[in-house]
């Protein structure tokens, strides 16, 4: 970023499938913001990587695509593999993990909030109106044997496998230090102020001993409300009574599961957006994967890539101290409020007639009429 002028560099991943589709009115969008607000400005790098450049080339993620998305102010990624394009033994191709792990995302932020007028899987009015957020360690638990599975006896027929969990301090220490100070931002905004630890403790040894660092921990954070959960109570009362959640922390693999759940909760991984923050890069991303059978045919749901691009403003806002930023991410969610507000606005993905297009041009709507920064403005 020059700091002179607040000019970020962005690096574009569409990656796979409908990653371009979605991707392609999210920039726009950026761009019409940035010429709305002012006192920021992007400069796009688009970046060849995934499942088919795999296929291509041999390689799924370049050096040089890699080199220059480290030294970006922030990654935009629209959806990476294919199940039809996997590596000899048998993965699928995956370059967001080693985004992940190269850059050391270890904070995956699901935000599970509800849209008014939106499809909701849930009958109960309280589900509405959900907002919480689960955040997923993500450079280590089962994910830090990604490709290191040992097999015991011969090769041809193995008689067992084995892949290694790995929980350290210093990752869980990072970890609890960003989700406390993620709920302390949180409760000043209005919310409870409650980070719930999840974890299998009373089974796994590995868990018991993170949970011991993340109560030594919470003694740091005395304005937020320490709590605890095992993760099969926790996925049965995400679906009983997930309003009463806040902020949740949680291993990567149980943290990838729940993530899922959370999807549902809002109608569907359309919905659903995310980001990878560590101390210095973030890569923000839909929820949902390439989903090659409506590729090229217009009816992806660009909602949750929105939505991620507006964490990324935030993001921006809050790393670089630059409040239009702030603002302009606070204009792009309400903007997604409005759009789908009074019902009509039906995804395809939800059984409606609402392609990429069609939900662009809401959500672009509300943004040129001046309503998404009116409510925006009233709500701060």
């Amino acid at each position: 970023m020059t700091a002179a002028n607040s000019a970020f560099q962005i690096s574009v991943f569409p990656g796979d499938g409908i990653g371009g589709e979605v991707i392609d009115p999210t920039v726009e969008v950026l761009k019409l913001l940035e010429k709305q607000i002012g006192g920021f400005s992007f400069r796009f790098e688009s970046e060849k990587a995934g499942a088919q450049h795999y296929k291509d080339t041999g390689t799924a993620l370049p050096d040089d695509a890699m080199k220059r998305a480290e030294s970006s102010d922030a990654i935009l990624l629209g959806a990476m593999g294919m199940p039809s394009i996997r590596y000899p033994d048998g993965r699928e191709i995956a370059p967001q993990l080693e985004l992940r792990e190269n850059l050391e995302l270890f904070a995956g932020v699901r935000p599970v909030k509800t849209r008014p007028g939106a499809p909701n899987p849930l009958s109960d009015p309280r589900a509405a109106n959900l907002d919480f957020v689960l955040i997923r360690e993500s450079t280590e638990g089962l994910f830090a044997n990604r490709g290191q599975t040992r097999y015991d006896g011969p090769a041809d027929r193995p008689t067992a496998a084995h892949d290694t969990m790995t929980i350290t301090r210093a990752g869980s220490e990072r970890l609890f230090d960003f989700s406390f100070k993620l709920t302390q931002k949180r409760k000043a905004k209005g919310h409870r102020g409650q980070l719930m630890c999840i974890d299998k403790a009373n089974v796994i040894g590995g868990f018991y001993w993170m949970r011991g660092i993340f109560d030594e921990m919470s003694a740091q954070y005395p304005d937020v409300e320490p709590a605890h959960m095992y993760v099969d109570a926790c996925a049965l009362n995400m679906v009983r009574r997930p309003w009463d959640f806040d902020v949740m922390v949680t291993e990567n693999m149980f943290g990838d599961i729940l993530s899922d759940l959370a999807a549902g909760l809002m109608g569907g991984m359309g919905m659903a957006p995310s980001a990878d923050i560590g101390t210095r890069n973030a890569v923000f991303q839909p929820c949902h994967g390439s989903a090659p059978d409506i590729m090229g045919q217009g009816l992806a749901n660009p909602t949750a890539t929105l939505l991620s691009a507006a964490m990324m403003l935030e993001w921006l806002g809050d790393t670089h101290g630059i409040s239009e930023c702030n603002l302009a991410a606070s204009i792009l969610d309400h903007a997604v409020d409005l759009a789908f507000e009074d019902g009509s606005l039906i995804p395809t993905e939800f059984g409606g007639a609402a392609g990429t297009k069609t939900v662009t041009d809401a959500v672009v709507a509300h943004l040129g009429d001046g309503s998404a920064r009116k409510r925006a403005e009233s709500s701060a």
